[in-house]
């Protein structure tokens, strides 16, 4: 995108359409209208699910939960051209309609979400509808990247264990170092530097530690501290321990 071009004409290039309705007022409809809007396109919405898109949308893309797309989009008139943003959801809940997906592979709070330079993966029942999924992505910044419907639960489970997974590791770190009189800033910094350095190297270079060393002695009195202070999470402990040695072994950790 050129410093010299207008909304209007972004959207010529990308073939946006001229109005999308977003159905679904939550965190990732909020976030999406307020982007897309930024982009310049006109946007409606974000629509409660109870709310229908005005006769000017040829356009709408759901934004609901997984278990509520089909239905949603079977109270669409016909002749739409309809899109999710579900990860594992494939495009038949939306049929009959011309069909495309977009997933902002991203994490969307309550203070919103910045898409620009993050990847979406998209898909489309026909060749139109693919395109406009890559103009969404393009509008918002993002790099698409297609995957098969086959793949959508692995993708899926992948993101939830680099994003939400993590959290609940942290919160397990936060809640132990607190009853050792340390609070979460401390391991912001640590956090921080472990993934940059498995962004850089993979997760054999990156791991470090005791299990990384061999050092059972230390990770045994780990153990003894987690069972005293967090014993409803020992469990999630020694699956954590085992899969770092499964990960250790592999040989292509740096001792």
């Amino acid at each position: 995108m050129t410093a010299t071009q207008t909304p209007s004409s972004r959207r010529a290039e990308a073939r946006i359409p001229d109005r999308i309705a977003i159905v679904g007022a939550g965190r990732l409809g909020g976030a999406l209208a307020a982007a897309l809007g930024g982009a310049g396109l006109p946007v409606e919405g974000p629509l409660g699910r109870d709310e229908a898109p005005s006769r000017a949308a040829r356009t709408v893309l759901l934004c609901v939960p997984d278990t509520q797309i089909e239905t949603a989009a079977a109270a669409l008139p016909a002749g739409l051209l309809v899109g999710h943003c579900s990860a594992a959801t494939t495009l038949a809940a939306l049929a009959p309609h011309e069909a495309f997906s977009l997933h902002p592979l991203m994490t969307v709070t309550a203070a919103g979400a910045r898409f620009a330079g993050a990847t979406a993966v998209i898909a489309g029942t026909s060749a139109r509808a693919l395109r406009a999924a890559g103009s969404l992505a393009d509008a918002l910044g993002m790099r698409a990247l297609q995957i098969d419907d086959g793949d959508r639960a692995a993708y899926h489970a992948a993101a939830a264990v680099a994003s939400n997974y993590l959290v609940v590791i942290e919160d397990l770190a936060e809640r132990l170092a607190r009853s050792a009189g340390l609070d979460r800033e401390p391991l912001v910094a640590l956090v921080q530097a472990t993934v940059a350095n498995w962004a850089a190297l993979g997760p054999a270079g990156a791991l470090t530690g005791p299990i990384a060393r061999g050092d059972e002695e230390t990770v045994a009195r780990q153990r003894e501290a987690v069972a005293e202070r967090a014993p409803e999470d020992l469990e999630l402990f020694d699956a954590l321990a085992a899969a770092t040695r499964r990960l250790a072994a592999s040989g292509l950790v740096a001792r």
